[in-house]
């Protein structure tokens, strides 16, 4: 029998019409890697954004992901502290060496 070619015609797309994808890749924020689909001990962290008040912001985060190997070598707290004082969230709390 002869073998059966599948073309990739069918897309995946949005009421509106747009091509959209199921899996959009992260990038980790210590390392600027991507993170693979099969990396289980990666995560993803969001920080609220807050007004003066100190009340959260609806729908307003700082997103943060974190590979697998970054977590391994215990380097995410330190590295948490360094992009959220970067981002102005917490003050005085690392150095630069």
């Amino acid at each position: 029998s002869p073998l059966k070619t599948f073309s990739n015609t069918s897309k995946m797309q949005n009421d509106e019409g747009k091509v959209v994808d199921l899996y959009l890749p992260r990038k980790c924020s210590a390392t600027n890697n991507l993170i693979g689909a099969k990396d289980h001990a990666s995560i993803q962290i969001e920080v609220a954004k807050i007004d003066e008040n100190g009340l959260m912001l609806p729908r307003e985060t700082h997103t943060y992901a974190f590979c697998g190997a970054v977590r391994s070598m215990g380097e995410t707290d330190d590295t948490l502290n360094r992009l959220a004082q970067e981002d102005n969230i917490l003050q005085n709390v690392y150095e630069k060496n």
